[in-house]
């Protein structure tokens, strides 16, 4: 039996995939205690897991508005939204979350501690004394963002040039953001670390996964960018989130029957605030088309919805296992984790792109082949239309889901992170 911690971010689409692992880890029988905010302690307890609350330096609610706390959010785009996000949401929370493992670990000692990539805390437990800290192992909820001489700088959303010009691009475009756009992400990481370490740190903390024991991707190689320069910990899981919903059948459900496809809609369950970003201009765009639009409003009330066109239904959750066997095109905003659910059924994907990690979905969707992408948070109507023709009538976008299905489904899962557990636990045990 090991020691394990997992600590998350207070983030819905953090934290639901590592549930899935914590419930896991009790049932083999590891001893697992899970950090993260105060809102998601039922869900935790339910795993079998120990709930441990950040503190309230390091908890918010990730319901709340963004851009209403911070209003100068809402006019970025691209990397500087992402740096700001990173500097706001998650570097300044690090000392909380670096302290909350830190006791944890002087109550009890952890053999391996389990975080998602926007843990910041993680890269200030490495900065210091490897002494002081239990092994690390980063846990792929997000695209993988490790800098690489093979992509452009995580958050852009560009896709990978191959060959020399491409890294020349890359190392052009690294030295750019990172003396710009991302300067301030270093800045404030490095003040955090001198006052807990008492030094800087000596990696960059957008790349403090090349720092952990291992990385274990949420996904498999077919949905990421190739690094030639990865590291040896690196490994690839496919998809952990929790499968099956006790989210009751619509009395609309009979109409899910083949005789015309299926197009499933969704701005998942944080990123729901705005129907005009996605839903309305979606269920708009496909309301002549012979389709049944299916709309998951991730918790808010139907009658938040805009009017729906006579070919569209709605239900404020629904039963994705049972679901996505019967859709024919995801229609997103691009939620990682929604994202890769899709795939594992084989259901190629429409997606905008918005803030936070989904230009680097929207991209890796683009590279892999598995659907369409629209280069905007606010899609148009006839973008939309255009993408959905495209995928319903282009065979290898179903083609290239189907593959990605299938390695999801050859994927080692749970075996993989076990492995990496397990080997950093037997290594504790000698060094001890």
């Amino acid at each position: 039996m090991s020691s394990i911690v997992i600590a998350s971010v207070p983030i819905h689409g953090h934290v639901t995939p590592l549930l899935a692992v914590a419930r896991h880890l009790v049932d083999r029988g590891d001893r697992v205690r899970f950090i993260t905010g105060a809102r998601f302690a039922e869900q935790v307890n339910a795993t079998g897991a120990t709930h441990i609350p950040l503190p309230p330096d390091a908890d918010f609610d990730d319901r709340m508005d963004f851009d209403r706390v911070f209003p100068e959010r809402a006019a970025l785009k691209g990397a500087k939204a992402l740096a700001f996000d990173i500097v706001h949401i998650f570097v300044k929370p690090s000392r909380g979350q670096a302290r909350a493992v830190r006791e944890a670990h002087a109550a009890e000692p952890i053999d391996v501690l389990l975080t998602d990539p926007a843990y910041a805390g993680a890269a200030m437990l490495l900065g210091g004394p490897r002494e002081d800290r239990p092994a690390i192992v980063m846990c792929g909820v997000l695209p993988l963002g490790l800098g690489s001489r093979d992509t452009a700088p995580n958050g852009m959303g560009l896709l990978p040039v191959p060959g020399p010009i491409g890294r020349v691009r890359n190392a052009l475009l690294a030295s750019l953001v990172m003396g710009t756009v991302f300067q301030p992400v270093i800045e404030v990481a490095n003040d955090i670390a001198l006052e807990e370490t008492g030094r800087p740190l000596a990696f960059n903390p957008l790349d403090w996964g090349r720092q952990a024991e291992a990385i274990v991707q949420f996904t498999v190689p077919e949905f990421e960018y190739p690094r030639s320069d990865a590291p040896a910990g690196l490994r690839f899981a496919g998809p952990l989130s929790a499968t099956g919903s006790s989210a009751p059948l619509p009395e609309w459900w009979g109409e899910l029957d083949g005789s015309r496809p299926v197009v499933h809609v969704t701005q998942g369950t944080i990123a729901n605030k705005d129907w005009s970003q996605l839903v309305a201009p979606a269920v708009e765009a496909l309301a002549e088309e012979d389709v049944l639009v299916v709309v998951a409003t991730g918790g808010r009330p139907l009658d938040t919805l805009p009017p729906l066109p006579a070919n569209a239904r709605a239900a404020e959750y629904l039963p994705y296992d049972e679901l996505l066997p019967k859709t024919d095109v995801l229609v997103t905003n691009g939620g990682y984790g929604g994202v890769q659910y899709a795939l594992r059924h084989g259901v190629p994907i429409v997606t905008t792109s918005g803030k936070e990690d989904k230009p680097e979905v929207a991209a890796r969707v683009l590279w892999s082949g598995v659907g369409r992408r629209i280069k905007r948070e606010t899609a148009r109507p006839g973008e939309i239309r255009s993408a959905v023709r495209d995928v319903l009538r282009q065979p290898r976008f179903r083609e290239h889901a189907a593959r990605l299905q299938a390695a999801m489904a050859a994927s080692g899962g749970m075996h993989v992170l076990e492995e990496a557990i397990d080997g950093l636990s037997a290594r504790v045990r000698l060094e001890a």
